[in-house]
């Protein structure tokens, strides 16, 4: 299926000069909403993942099916002030300037294997700051899934030695 027919792309969002890749035009065919999830899933089907980390808020979408289909726990990674209990917090700068994710104190055990999970890895800010935050509580990143990579910002360069799966690529 081809998955990138189904992104829609506005020009001028969120501000002039940027493309935006909508993927509710995605979600909304459940045909290739469930071969996203499918596509975003296969590389970690036998890795033994014990909890999806997925970062605010279309990685929610993304994520939680991708959990269930693994086996997986899910965790939410969440904006500053937005979580009910203790948490720990990164800083991260993104192509629109700079924030903080959070995720709970307890979400995740020493040693527990972690796959991440976002919609789109631009720059890489909110993926290393929640793969930060995975290795601080002592999780073991498997690897970051992302439906669509755009390749050009070089986002893949700031998460190291981290293993990367795009879906669509966009160069």
């Amino acid at each position: 299926m081809d998955l990138a027919s189904k992104i829609r792309e506005v020009p001028d969002f969120p501000k002039k000069g940027t493309l935006f890749y909508d993927i509710t035009t995605l979600l909304k065919d459940a045909i290739a909403f469930q071969e996203a999830i499918s596509q975003m899933a296969a590389p970690f089907i036998d890795q033994r993942i014990q909890k999806v980390v997925a970062i605010e808020s279309r990685g929610f979408i993304l994520g939680a099916p991708v959990a269930e289909r693994l086996g997986a726990g899910f965790i939410p990674v969440r904006k500053a002030g937005k979580l009910p209990a203790d948490t720990i917090e990164e800083s991260y700068t993104l192509e629109y300037g700079a924030d903080r994710l959070t995720m709970h104190q307890d979400a995740i055990l020493k040693g527990e294997r972690v796959l991440i999970i976002d919609d789109l890895l631009a720059t890489g800010g909110t993926a290393w700051a929640a793969s930060r935050l995975v290795t601080r509580l002592g999780g073991e990143i498997q690897g970051i899934s992302c439906l669509i990579e755009l390749a050009f910002l070089k986002g893949r360069e700031r998460l190291g030695d981290l293993y990367v799966h795009s879906v669509l690529v966009y160069d």
